[in-house]
């Protein structure tokens, strides 16, 4: 589980504007928010910036 999805509709971006803002396919967006996609580190540090966030809250589970 992540958080992708809400701080995306949270920045009010849509999967397609994230993925041309970070240089990937609106798919590529869409497969790491339904968790089916394990993002890069690089990938992941792109997404962080992009939406005004760092890794920990984009990434951690709380238990």
């Amino acid at each position: 589980m992540n958080n992708v999805r809400k701080y995306r509709k949270q920045q009010k971006l849509s999967q397609l504007e994230l993925a041309k803002e970070i240089g990937v396919a609106r798919q590529t967006i869409n497969l790491i928010e339904n968790d089916k996609y394990n993002p890069t580190l690089g990938l992941c540090l792109n997404l962080a910036h992009a939406l005004h966030t760092d890794l920990n809250s984009l990434f951690w589970e709380e238990p």
